[in-house]
């Protein structure tokens, strides 16, 4: 699994108008997952999202984690974080996983989420989505569950 992840002051998603997750001040979440993933890729990446150290401290470093500061999580899926741009010039998606194994691993990763967060908001799986998001640093890190980055 692979995430885009953004440390946001405010996040949303709309879908065909209506807004279907909002957020304050934590994480906004990419989320793409591929053919060979399993629920073992989740949990990492759920651990890896939820202590990662991108909130400053009180000396302005990198030393809290969105549990040490009671930060909540915007869930979007999107499986273009896992398109392959190295040759030619459209991405090619071959190694995202099929619809059904996708929504599952999402779902299980978001489940994951909610055991260890606050608040935990989602986009709709598979729709067209405008996501809004003021970054925060900005802050931005890609994370991938077979630690390819």
């Amino acid at each position: 699994m692979r995430a885009v992840v953004q440390r946001v002051k405010e996040a949303f998603v709309v879908v065909d108008g209506k807004e279907v997750g909002r957020i304050q001040k934590g994480l906004c979440l990419l989320v793409g997952v591929a053919q060979d993933d399993t629920e073992e890729d989740a949990d990492y990446l759920c651990e890896k999202v939820v202590n990662l150290r991108i909130f400053e401290d009180e000396n302005s470093k990198f030393n809290l984690s969105l549990l040490d500061v009671g930060g909540e999580v915007l869930v979007v899926s999107n499986f273009t974080v896992m398109g392959d741009a190295r040759k030619g010039r459209r991405p090619n998606f071959m190694f995202a996983a099929e619809k059904e194994k996708a929504e599952r691993l999402y779902n299980y990763f978001v489940e994951r989420l909610k055991e260890k967060v606050k608040k935990v908001e989602c986009g709709v799986f598979q729709a067209h989505m405008e996501v809004a998001i003021l970054n925060d640093g900005p802050v931005t890190v890609l994370l991938d569950s077979k630690k390819v980055f």
